[in-house]
């Protein structure tokens, strides 16, 4: 094989037997993170700690609202595992955030990160509101009191937030200020802030030009171009917008994106340019002129040759996923895909890139802007996106190898390699 070959996709049979419906966020990374460990014969005792958060920290969040009421609010943080490096996961204001989901995606951090090859753990925190009904004062008044009752966790080389659903590079600069005010300046005790307080040039894009790029190099390992493409993305938030944003440059067609107040769909492609000023302009994709209405459900189920869900987790599953007509799924949002759906549409011949190496565009950058913030040295946005493609693609290619040579999907040669990784740290460090 050259060099510059990517293997060839195949997927493997697939056991008759069905996964549980209805499984929680936890109980889902549970599930994948079991499969993973039987296939690398993990020793039962290092499973055992695996399958246990090293530290779960949950605090009360009290705000006074605009309307001059108290409101209190539940918040955590999650501290999976560090045997590799400081804990590293965002944090999400967001209804659903509870300790279970919070759980899950802490979980999922540790596998990114080992499957990047990154010096980090994982962990995530999360604070229970709706983000978008907040005013400024109050997403300052939440940001400062849950970053006060967690800061005892943090530190550059302890545990480093990020934003997540809900949160963005403003409420990183209020959590950086807020650690600071206690322990002083500290820029490397968050990432993705903006440039002007140590922020990397092009972390907020990092996560969606991610996407584009796994995209790219899965279509090719398929014997495809992206310029055949047609590409539907549901959730058009940072990391779908950007991801839409990519593959159009790359020559794509994105015929349907939806976002939490509705979608939109053209067979014949829409125009990304015009759909980013309609969007900048209302604050939706919704009703954009010359395209048909097309719900977050729907969209799901739209006609297409690549479907990237970017919203929230758990969206194909047992009752959506009969409709999916994708041959491929990219994962941008974390779990979107349940063990249910993973194995019927794994059946079906479907291909899934998994999420933990799929959206790991964010983390990578995230890790850059470490970098620099230690070394207080500046990298230019070339070097970012340079780096990013590197590191991401090389480490992919490494499971598009392993997938095939061990007879396995994508999610699965990714669980085994993360997890392997994080075992052989564990035990050099005489953890057991």
């Amino acid at each position: 094989m050259p060099e510059d070959a990517l293997p060839s996709i195949s997927l493997p049979p697939v056991a008759d037997e069905r996964p549980p419906a209805g499984l929680s966020p936890w109980q889902a990374a549970l599930y994948f993170f079991e499969d993973g460990a039987c296939r690398i014969q993990l020793d039962g005792g290092c499973a055992d700690l695996l399958r246990r958060p090293w530290r779960e920290l949950h605090v009360s969040v009290p705000i006074r609202r605009d309307n001059g009421t108290l409101e209190v609010l539940a918040g955590f943080r999650v501290q999976h595992n560090g045997a590799r490096g400081p804990y590293k996961g965002g944090v999400r204001f967001h209804p659903q955030a509870d300790l279970d989901e919070v759980r899950a995606l802490a979980a999922l951090m540790t596998w990114k990160t080992a499957v990047l090859d990154l010096p980090f753990g994982g962990a995530k925190g999360g604070v229970q509101c709706d983000a978008t009904t907040m005013s400024e004062n109050e997403l300052r008044q939440i940001t400062r009191t849950y970053t006060q009752n967690i800061a005892h966790l943090l530190g550059v080389s302890r545990d480093i937030p990020a934003p997540d659903l809900g949160t963005n590079a403003q409420t990183m600069a209020w959590m950086m200020d807020a650690y600071g005010a206690r322990y002083g300046y500290s820029p490397g005790i968050v990432t993705g802030k903006p440039p002007a307080l140590g922020g990397s040039e092009g972390r907020a894009e990092a996560t969606g030009l991610g996407v584009a790029l796994i995209t790219r190099d899965t279509v090719q390992a398929m014997g495809r171009g992206v310029e055949e493409l047609r590409v539907a993305i549901q959730g058009y938030g940072n990391v779908g917008a950007n991801a839409a944003r990519y593959l159009d440059a790359m020559g794509a067609t994105i015929v349907a994106v939806s976002d939490i107040h509705g979608g939109v769909h053209d067979p014949d492609g829409l125009d990304v340019a015009g759909l980013q000023a309609h969007c900048a302009r209302t604050g939706s994709v919704a009703a954009m002129p010359g395209t048909q209405d097309c719900s977050g459900e729907a969209l799901l189920h739209v006609e297409c040759d690549v479907l990237i869900p970017a919203a929230i987790n758990g969206v194909i599953n047992r009752e959506t996923v009969g409709g999916v007509q994708a041959p491929l799924i990219v994962e941008g949002a974390n779990g979107p895909v349940t063990p249910y759906a993973d194995h019927e549409l794994t059946k079906r011949g479907v291909v899934v890139v998994p999420d933990i190496i799929a959206n790991g565009g964010g983390v990578t950058v995230s890790y850059f802007e470490w970098t620099q913030n230690v070394q207080r040295y500046h990298w230019e946005q070339e070097r970012v996106e340079e780096e990013l493609e590197r590191v991401l693609c090389s480490a992919y290619r490494d499971l598009l190898v392993r997938a095939a040579s061990d007879g396995v999907t994508l999610r699965a040669a990714a669980f085994m390699t993360g997890i392997e990784r994080v075992a052989e740290a564990i035990r050099l460090r005489g953890f057991l």
